[in-house]
């Protein structure tokens, strides 16, 4: 069998056209693509305005600081996720506290965050993990009890719904990834929504050293002086990004139907085999479809990761928990055992091919030589 890439992105001559014709314009910082963009962006989503930056991790840090998370501040998470999601808050001057996740969905545990909760917290970053939406309904109830701000990690989750809730429609901001392995690529970059005008001007500004006026508005209309009400960062998408983006967003659900597909064909391949557990795609939720990932016995892991690599398939495990790794080990004095459901996650997890150009033999193989290392029986 030929490899089978972890990955492969959707990105069509199409993209690659407009690409082109952005290459061939003059302007290339954030300009017209970037506005075309953000306008389909915040519409497929249902919100009202999007602000398109650099990455999720830029979106993260700059809606903490936009909405006052600062030194001296507790924000709330899930240590279940990529490190990127603590690391803004540290970024910001804030600390990181964690909570465990639920056993069947790998998601924060909405059920754990009131005692987690003390006069510092000032907001929660709710990870919606592999593309399934957290408990939105119930942090909201607790953030509005306890005056907190919430954020959503949503670089996974583009096209999730959960209970006929969108991804943002409960937070104060959702932060978006379009780094190389997601659902629509730009090889990076990424975008924050919120419904709420006067935070996306600010976002705006933060994004690009918090001046008033970007290169647009300064060089393609009557020349006016720009001023800095804000200090802020180098965070902004660029045209050569969102010309990447626009045609993807456009079939956004065409490429998510491929996947859903594939993910039925996995379950349907997988389901009652012994020694592997898929996490549960709960009732009301419409999935993203982001990482189909599988649990596997913990001690043989590794050994099962490695095997598959040798016979041609790309995988990937997502993800180590977060308080595990070294410099939160040292920062803050974690140890094993003190989030025991995502310590177990981290444990046995390992991410298998899922992209829309996947073909059905690949899946076919892919749980073949997965039943074959496992020695695997229905159970």
């Amino acid at each position: 069998m030929k490899k089978i890439e972890f990955f492969r992105h959707s990105i069509d001559e199409r993209d690659i056209e407009r690409l082109g014709n952005v290459l061939r314009s003059i302007f290339l910082t954030t300009g017209a693509e970037v506005e075309e963009f953000e306008k389909l962006f915040a519409r497929y989503l249902g919100t009202s305005h999007a602000v398109g930056v650099t990455s999720c991790t830029a979106a993260l840090h700059l809606s903490l600081i936009a909405l006052g998370v600062g030194p001296g501040d507790e924000v709330i998470t899930t240590p279940m996720s990529f490190c990127a999601t603590s690391n803004a808050i540290i970024h910001a001057g804030a600390e990181p506290v964690f909570v465990d996740v639920e056993e069947e969905t790998g998601n924060i545990n909405a059920e754990l965050i009131e005692q987690a909760i003390t006069r510092k917290t000032k907001a929660i970053i709710p990870v919606h993990l592999y593309g399934q939406m957290c408990d939105m309904k119930r942090i909201h109830e607790i953030a509005r009890q306890y005056n907190l701000r919430i954020i959503e990690d949503a670089a996974h989750a583009i096209e999730s719904e959960r209970d006929g809730i969108r991804v943002g429609q409960l937070a104060d901001t959702a932060c978006f990834s379009f780094y190389a392995t997601k659902n629509i690529t730009s090889g990076e970059g990424g975008a924050i929504t919120t419904s709420e005008g006067s935070l996306a001007e600010q976002l705006r500004m933060l994004r690009l050293h918090g001046i008033d006026r970007g290169a647009a508005d300064r060089y393609t209309r009557k020349y006016q002086h720009w001023d800095m009400p804000l200090l802020g960062w180098k965070y902004n998408m660029d045209n050569i990004q969102a010309a990447l983006l626009i045609g993807q967003i456009e079939r956004i659900e065409e490429l998510w139907n491929k996947r859903d597909h594939l993910w039925q064909l996995y379950e349907q391949e997988l389901g009652g085999i012994k020694g592997i557990r898929i996490l549960t795609t709960l009732p009301g939720v419409k999935h993203a479809r982001h990482l189909f990932t599988v649990l596997v016995p913990a001690g043989r892991r590794d050994r099962i990761l490695w095997r598959l690599q040798e016979r041609n398939i790309g995988v990937a495990v997502n993800y180590r928990p977060i308080h595990l790794l070294k410099y939160y080990r040292e920062s803050f004095g974690y140890r094993e055992g003190v989030f025991p459901v995502a310590e177990e996650i981290g444990r046995r997890t390992i991410s298998l091919p899922l992209y829309p150009s996947l073909r059905e033999e690949e899946v076919l193989y892919i749980v073949r030589v997965l039943k074959e290392e496992l020695g695997a029986t229905t159970g």
